[in-house]
């Protein structure tokens, strides 16, 4: 009995310690907690925009496009973990990781193309999540210098040659259609790497650094008033922006990938980030314990929230594609709360979420390294 007890001790810290040992970096669960539930928030709220800060009902627009750029900026933070943080691997050890990142890309895909066949009616992030990590891949050698340098430029420049892309005539076909599905391209990767980029330069950067977390939210507050301020002043209108090119790029709008969104929505991101790490330096970690539950299992949180929205729209309303029908059950804050509980539970009494410990395990299996190879597992 003694020995049962010791194990089942053993396990619990375990468990424990890969939510809350000093080797986890809270900040990161909790931002992304935050990120998937503001993209819950996104795709289940009828949201009024735009934001209103004298105006608290308006709080909640913040969630649109903000929340999933957060967790594409999150991404790349998790990239430049896995392939050695502030240390990056090299040699035999970058490529092995470089591999696994991989394997990740190609389930990554094809979830998201399962997720898309279930038929609810919002745009499944997971297809571009699998493209900007291939696209990541040959960047993760690069300093903190040169990654940052690297967003700023691919933030500043791509918004205009995707208004050029989004332009091509083929999106308007039924196989452009289908296209643009399985490439996720309501998240288009080829302006939203800046996003990934940024994110693998802040984890090269050093997140537990107290000066990089303070810089964070100081960079990012200034990026997020620039842009936003730049879209008060001078945005294009709505009429602008669909009639013409200088209007499509200068604009903040949620999703349109113009300029102004990039700089503004981009700086939130960071400065979101920031100011979570900056939290979770405090006592207050244990009380948004459960928050950082939901961000240490965001590919299980993004994906049962799909399978039980299918489920249910089907049973009640007879159509899984009912976006408003589904919406008038106010099904927001039993996902949310659902959510939340289930992670703590199974964070507490199992463990690692059961697709990211899946999507892991494959990768390790399908890339083994070499006997000698130091740092990876």
């Amino acid at each position: 009995m003694r020995g049962s007890s010791e194990t089942q001790g053993s396990r619990l810290a375990a468990r424990w310690a890969h939510l809350g040992g000093p080797g986890r970096l809270g900040g990161v669960d909790l931002a992304r907690g935050l990120a998937v539930l503001g993209m819950f928030a996104a795709h289940l709220l009828v949201i009024p925009d735009p934001v209103s800060w004298t105006d608290p009902s308006t709080w909640k627009a913040l969630a649109h496009g903000r929340s999933s750029i957060l967790f594409a900026t999150l991404a790349g933070v998790s990239i430049g973990l896995v392939t050695g943080g502030a240390e990056p691997f090299t040699g035999a050890g970058m490529r092995i990781a470089r591999r696994r990142l991989v394997v990740r890309a190609g389930l990554l895909w094809l979830l998201g193309v399962l997720l898309i066949l279930t038929g609810v009616p919002v745009y499944v992030i997971l297809p571009a999540y699998a493209i900007l990590f291939l696209c990541a891949v040959p960047l993760t050698a690069l300093s903190a210098r040169a990654l940052l340098v690297l967003a700023a430029a691919l933030a500043l420049a791509m918004p205009f040659v995707q208004v050029l892309l989004d332009a091509l005539p083929m999106w308007q076909t039924p196989t452009g259609a289908d296209l643009s599905l399985v490439l996720g391209w309501h998240y288009p990767f080829t302006t939203w790497i800046a996003f990934i980029v940024a994110g693998i330069g802040v984890a090269r950067a050093g997140l537990t650094r107290l000066h990089v977390q303070a810089l964070l939210v100081a960079a990012g507050v200034a990026l997020a008033i620039a842009g936003y301020g730049m879209d008060a002043a001078t945005g294009a209108a709505a009429e602008a922006e669909a009639s013409s090119f200088g209007g499509a790029v200068w604009t903040a709008r949620e999703h349109s990938t113009g300029v102004l969104e990039v700089i503004g929505s981009g700086g939130f991101a960071l400065a979101v980030l920031g100011a979570c790490l900056l939290l979770c330096r405090t006592a207050a970690r244990w009380v948004v314990l459960p928050l950082r539950a939901v961000g240490a299992m965001p590919l299980t949180a993004y994906t049962l929230q799909f399978v039980v929205w299918a489920i249910v729209a089907a049973a009640v309303l007879g159509d899984s594609g009912d976006l408003a029908g589904f919406r008038a059950l106010a099904p927001f804050w039993p996902f949310a709360a659902g959510t939340i509980a289930f992670a703590t539970a199974w964070a507490l009494l199992v463990g690692r979420g059961p697709l990211e410990w899946a999507v892991d395990r494959a990768a390790r299996l399908v890339v083994r390294p070499a006997p000698k190879v130091a740092g990876i597992r």
